[in-house]
């Protein structure tokens, strides 16, 4: 038997908005035209969910976020622009979540099973993977890229076009102006230096010791050994036909636009 939908009294629901199956909206809550929320979502009280926004299955919006505002773009005009918000997330007290831009591809995306605690902001045209973490007061600004399992400490912020690579570790108040590779832990305000890998965190995911090994040396090649780019990047290549995750990283490099956070 299916849950039912509930909806507090003093909620405002708009008609053109599509609700799933056991979705619950809380008191003083606001779900505007084209926005759908899949089944089992809960807003809480005093969210607002503005659209184009689609919302997976099973997410929990814990209360007084702002949800599929316009992009805080002097570009902007109006156009259709969208966020696409997956499964399982947890978005907690005050967070704020834009759509994307007409210029900048018009999506904004956030992927399954991730935490955005109290006051993280993701602006617009940003991608976020799966399994993130973003403590409070984290910000992201426009165009940033999040890949898997990324965890960001309180107070940290993203310059926009930023990529933040899968498994790394972004310390309390890091600010952030260029990429930061796959596995790498970044500590020290306000800019932010390598502190090696996010061994403890590749560990809990079931990193292997050989796996780990290879990263280490990966990460030595182009942060410790004192190389230009290029020559860690050639090194990085001869250790990448070992290893799929210093190959995973060397792409990472070899596809950016900004510089690495070196």
């Amino acid at each position: 038997m299916s849950a039912p939908t509930v909806i507090h009294p003093s909620a405002v629901v708009d008609p053109g908005a599509r609700l799933g199956e056991g979705v619950r909206v809380g008191a003083f809550a606001y779900i505007g035209p084209e926005v759908e929320i899949g089944n089992g979502t809960i807003i809480g009280p005093h969210c607002t969910v503005t659209g184009p926004t689609r919302i997976g299955r099973d997410n929990h919006f814990i209360g007084h976020a702002a949800i599929g505002g316009d992009p805080q773009d002097k570009k902007f005009k109006g156009e259709r622009v969208e966020l696409v918000i997956g499964d399982r997330n947890q978005v907690r007290e005050f967070v704020t979540l834009n759509r994307g831009t007409g210029t900048g591809g018009g999506i904004t995306r956030i992927g399954s099973d991730n935490m955005l605690l109290a006051y993280t902001h993701v602006a617009h045209d940003c991608h976020i993977g799966n399994h993130c973490v973003f403590s409070n007061n984290s910000t992201l600004a426009g165009h940033v890229t999040v890949e898997d399992w990324v965890i960001t400490s309180g107070f940290s912020g993203a310059h926009q076009f930023c990529r933040i690579g899968a498994h790394a570790f972004i310390g309390m108040g890091v600010l952030l102006s260029g990429d930061v590779p796959p596995f790498t832990m970044m500590a020290g305000e306000p800019s932010g230096r390598p502190r090696g890998i996010n061994s403890e965190g590749l560990k809990r995911r079931g990193f292997d010791a050989e796996r780990i090994s290879a990263i280490k040396r990966a990460y030595r090649t182009l942060y410790v050994a004192g190389l230009p780019l290029a020559e860690a990047k050639q090194q990085l290549a001869e250790q990448a036909q070992a290893s799929d995750d210093v190959k995973a990283l060397l792409h990472f490099i070899e596809s950016g636009e900004r510089p690495l956070q070196r």
